[in-house]
């Protein structure tokens, strides 16, 4: 098992059990702060909690129960749970996107909201269409608006309060409260609720009866703006598990084992170590074992990222979750269940999305400051009214106007307006951005780290070359390696039949006799010629001579890191195909752009060494880490990030899915596996390297934005609370100026659909 530390206490595995819990009700980094130290009041308890994943990893002594740590989370107001396996998850119906149980979606929430909240706001603000009685309409209206739908703010308001914590979310419940109260409170006490009231449209509270108008409009609109807020934030976060989801999906669910002689196919979960069960060709190997019979060319790339399948035969091990490509092999397992490489590759994605660093977002350490002083401002309102010798209800008016032109409507669609607009147009340029935390992360990134086979690289297998012997027809060659390479599922073969069929060349002779041994090469008679085509091996074993030059040129394509197959007949090798795997054509010039942004960029690959830098070459890339693992990889990340610097990773495999969760920001390419994509927080659709660079740019715009949008809300704010406490403002104008500081956010954030490649 891989060891760690959480918050950076060295974890021990001989006294400590890990759980990940899942909590419900945070919002903030407040309610992250408050369940991470009740957590950490436990004896031995360490924790780290993740706002973005709202979970919480803990490792707990064994005198710490499950229990004590559910009761811990419940003491600050939230609920934690243990999360239900996934097998009993797929026997569940129906989805909440991750609601609990008899929660209400958020989308009915925000739905319902709207239809109450437009026809009170539209007969606030249109005289003409008030009609008798209006006025208690909109009180129906605006109650469950402002008391149901707007429960989620007043609930952590309420739990913050417990704990002496203002929030956005305590201005939010006094604002709105405010003004529904003042509203009830002019309704049946003041001249509010009388036959036939129209509101006034002065500018100054003195110039009206402060109990000649409601406010309801802005109670609603306010508890409905930042609903949609909320809604379009958790959007983004809703694909928090899938990397752990598309982890599992890789894996084979049944196997053929054999148990007294007999072929029986089993769920995954009934097999045990010992067990020997079979593999044939195309299928994914269960679990980690050894084979005992067979062999076969078994793509590991996945796992370790080399380009080029793996031969194996008796005695080689293999690893779970890989592919037998063209051979049956029978394998002993050696490892199950939470054992196996790729469990211990799902648990460091876990690990790395729970403890990457929480991003703090803007409105909510600006809200530590800024809340209270609006408070205080309200209550100092009331007394400098009555100080002036003014009636209460004048000085109660002035601060409902205060609560309501403060209320952060503009903090609450700041960022997730300019996200929706900023991640719409990156999907219409084929980039997925998974939310806030990967835009904000961007702006911080100094170093890019690339994979190489299918980022740098397209991943499939070419025919760089082709070096024919002396009076050898390279045409003829070509036609008839290709012919008997077409039989063969080989990767490598297939990209010789690609390169024929490139050429116009017919390769659909009648090929006699075909035989293919794994690990060597293939054989037939093709047009009546025994042709042999496979490794250096391959041809000594049937006395096929290798001349002096072509051994130089064979030792020239392995230092450049390409692969050399060779085809002989007659008594000689005919032909040397050289393969490779193609650079993307973008590539030189995406490492280019990505310099010229001021980034770092280093090549991490689980190649081979002199293939590595042979790309690393072609493409501008000074810095290369090769033969990296899986797990390796998360450790050069983790190094890099130690040494200050902020790292993007680029991958595309199931070896690159906890790198790209442990990077301060995962791009991930659109053409890779699922596992990648999901790990990621950025998905590069259109599967090219200049799509990297096209979304840090993106993405830091669109944190330019979301940065202005703060900035104008708060100057709003600034500007007008001054206005409001000295009467200036009557709250039904202030609550039209919040609207208009919304408007002015949407407005601002359509500026991202501008955006160009």
């Amino acid at each position: 098992m891989f060891e760690g530390s959480v918050k950076g206490v060295p974890m021990s595995k001989e006294s400590e059990s890990t759980i990940v819990l899942e909590i419900e009700g945070m919002t903030c980094s407040s309610c992250v702060s408050r369940v991470e130290k009740s957590l950490i009041g436990l004896p031995g308890v360490h924790a780290a909690v993740n706002l973005a994943t709202n979970s919480a990893r803990v490792d707990f002594p064994a005198s710490v129960t499950k229990d004590d740590l559910l009761a811990a989370v419940a003491k600050t107001g939230y609920t934690a749970r243990v999360p239900v396996p996934r097998s009993e998850q797929e026997q569940l119906s129906g989805h909440n996107h991750g609601s609990p149980a008899g929660a209400t979606p958020l989308s009915l929430r925000l739905g319902i909201s709207l239809a109450l909240t437009v026809p009170i706001v539209v007969l606030a603000m249109v005289p003409a269409w008030q009609f008798d009685y209006w006025q208690w309409v909109s009180l129906g209206l605006a109650t469950p608006v402002v008391f149901w739908a707007g429960w989620l703010f007043h609930r952590a308001t309420f739990i913050n309060l417990r704990h002496g914590a203002l929030t956005m979310d305590t201005l939010i419940t006094m604002g709105t409260f405010a003004a529904y109260g003042w509203s009830v409170f002019a309704l049946f006490f003041g001249m509010a609720g009388q036959i036939g009231m129209h509101h006034s449209l002065e500018l100054f509270a003195w110039q009206q009866d402060p109990t000649g108008n409601i406010y309801l409009e802005a109670a609603a609109g306010v508890t409905t703006f930042l609903l949609l807020g909320r809604y379009l934030e958790d959007r983004s976060k809703r694909s928090a598990g899938a990397a752990l989801r598309a982890l599992a999906d890789l894996g084979a669910r049944e196997v053929s084992v054999i148990r007294s002689g007999t072929e029986t196919r089993i769920p995954i979960e009934a097999l045990v170590i010992g067990d020997v069960f079979v593999v044939r060709p195309g299928e994914v190997i269960a679990t980690d074992g050894t084979v005992v019979e067979g062999s076969s060319a078994v793509d590991e790339s996945a796992l370790t990222g080399e380009s080029i399948p793996v031969e194996v035969t008796a005695h080689s091990q293999v690893t779970g979750s890989t592919i037998s490509l063209d051979g049956r092999l029978l394998v002993m397992a050696t490892q199950v269940g939470e054992n196996t490489r790729m469990a211990q590759l799902a648990k460091l994605v876990e690990d790395a999305q729970l403890h990457k660093a929480g991003v703090q977002r803007l409105a909510d350490r600006i809200s530590a400051i800024f809340v209270p002083i609006v408070i205080g401002i309200a209550f100092a309102t009331i007394a400098g009214w009555l100080i002036a010798g003014q009636p209460l209800a004048s000085g109660f008016t002035a601060a409902v106007a205060v609560l309501v032109i403060a209320c952060p409507c503009a903090l609450g669609l700041a960022t997730p307006v300019a996200i929706l607009v900023g991640t719409g147009r990156a999907a219409q340029l084929g980039i997925i951005i998974s939310g806030p935390e990967a835009i904000e992360s961007s702006a911080r990134i100094d170093t890019v780290v690339l994979d190489k086979t299918g980022t740098v690289t397209s991943g499939e297998m070419s025919v760089a070359e082709i070096r024919v012997a002396v009076g050898t027809n390279e045409a003829e060659a070509i036609q008839r390696v290709g012919a008997l390479e077409r039989l063969s599922e080989h990767p490598v073969a297939r990209a010789i039949t690609r390169e024929a069929d490139r050429r116009g060349i017919n390769n659909s002779s009648l090929v006699v006799g075909f035989r293919s041994t794994a690990g060597l090469g293939v054989v037939g008679s093709v047009g009546g010629v025994t042709v042999w085509a496979g490794t250096a091996e391959w041809m000594r074993r049937n006395a096929l001579v290798l001349s002096a030059d072509q051994r130089q040129f064979m030792s020239l394509t392995h230092s450049a890191g390409a692969t050399a197959v060779l085809a002989g007949w007659a008594g000689c090798v005919r032909a040397i195909f050289v393969v490779t795997d193609t650079i993307r054509d973008d590539s030189i010039a995406a490492v280019s752009h990505l310099k010229a942004m001021g980034l770092n960029t280093i090549l991490l690959t689980g190649d081979h060494e002199d293939v590595a830098r042979t790309v690393a070459a072609h493409v501008g890339i000074s810095r290369v880490i090769a033969g990296a693992s899986p797990e390796g990889k998360v450790g050069v990340i983790r190094d890099l990030t130690a040494e200050g610097h902020h790292v993007a990773m680029v991958g595309d495999g199931v070896n690159d899915a906890a790198a790209l969760a442990q990077a301060d920001l995962g791009l991930a390419m659109g053409t890779g596996t699922d596992v990648a994509i999901a790990a990621s927080d950025i998905t590069l659709v259109r599967g090219t390297l200049s799509a990297a660079a096209d979304a840090i740019r993106l993405s830091r715009r669109t944190l330019g934005v979301i940065r202005g949008n703060l900035f104008w809300a708060f100057a709003y704010n600034v500007a007008a609370i001054p206005l409001a406490a000295l009467g200036f403002l009557n709250p039904m104008l202030a609550g039209a100026a919040m609207a208009f500081s919304s408007l002015f956010v949407v407005l601002n954030s359509l500026r991202l659909r501008s955006f160009r490649r």
